[in-house]
């Protein structure tokens, strides 16, 4: 009796923090739902042991488990991520006393590399000029996201007044609903300013949407993930394109020609400096291109 009497009070703390997470941390839909599913494989694996009372050894062995199962070092680090938020929500509100999940981490794993478009692919992907109001809103919005290296969720949560015309950024909310500004580049700029007439006249009567569909609602990610990749394939570019790889090409691109780590750190809105650094990749090409040009000693004279 008792543990049919469990089950329902476990379904009610995770509920109540999935709630919290949502209200008041503000994070996106996409990270709730991966929670979610996080929490529920929690649920399963502590079988009817009540999530108060798993242990440190407990929560190990569940990531043991799992990477038994296969889970990449990726996966079981956001596993990790969601038990610790879960269990930090229990801890503020007295429910539990320690937090499992302390000094647990997901074995380590070969960083991979991000995708990015070369220089000529990109310029290849914005050269058609567009012809209908479907094509010029697309083109705003992927020159934004490569002018500026935005999320695909800070996107589509953008407004018209989140864009300075006049001062060239975007005002971006970010993870952990952070505020940045970043720069806008002309062609974006130029592709908004095309954009934003032909918003007026399809917007809906009570949406503030910067992009929109056509019934003049708020675009969701997975309208723009299909826009992009479509336009990819019409471009000809030889790789799956989707948003997050014009966010790498713009860090990509950006740390290439500048070298300023930091810079692209602020723009990108990473917290830690170690994240950054992924993108300090450069093709063989680039890197004996520097060294031509800045070893004394590089050629013979």
């Amino acid at each position: 009796m008792a543990d049919d009497l469990q089950q329902p009070e476990t379904d009610r703390l995770i509920t109540q923090f999935l709630g919290f997470i949502q209200s008041e941390q503000r994070y996106s839909p996409h990270t709730h739902d991966n929670y979610a599913r996080d929490l529920q494989t929690l649920q399963t694996l502590a079988g009817k042991t009540p999530l108060t009372e798993l242990s440190n050894f407990d929560l190990r062995g569940f990531v043991a488990r799992l990477h038994g199962k296969g889970l990449s070092s990726a996966s079981l680090a956001r596993h990790l991520s969601a038990w610790r938020s879960f269990y930090r929500y229990l801890n503020r509100q007295r429910l539990c006393q320690n937090n499992p999940c302390l000094g647990i981490r997901p074995p380590k794993a070969a960083r991979r590399l991000p995708d990015a478009l070369s220089p000529d692919q990109t310029q290849r992907l914005f050269s058609q000029p567009p012809e209908t109001w479907l094509e010029t809103r697309d083109q705003a919005m992927f020159e934004l996201l490569y002018s500026s290296g935005l999320r695909l969720s800070e996107l589509t949560g953008l407004n018209p007044n989140d864009i300075d015309l006049h001062d060239a950024t975007v005002q971006v909310t970010g993870k952990g609903n952070k505020q940045r500004r970043v720069p806008v580049g002309q062609y974006a700029l130029q592709a908004l300013q095309r954009w934003l007439p032909l918003r007026q006249e399809k917007i809906a009567a009570d949406e503030t949407a910067l992009f929109i569909n056509q019934n003049g609602k708020r675009l969701s990610s997975r309208q723009v993930q299909n826009r992009l990749k479509t336009l990819g394939i019409q471009q000809n570019i030889p790789v799956g394109l989707h948003p997050h790889m014009l966010r790498h090409s713009f860090a990509t691109h950006v740390l290439q020609s500048s070298g300023d780590l930091r810079a692209v750190q602020e723009m990108l809105g990473h917290a830690s400096i170690s994240t950054t650094q992924v993108y300090t990749h450069l093709d063989f090409q680039h890197l004996a291109k520097i060294y031509d040009a800045a070893h004394p000693r590089a050629k013979k004279k």
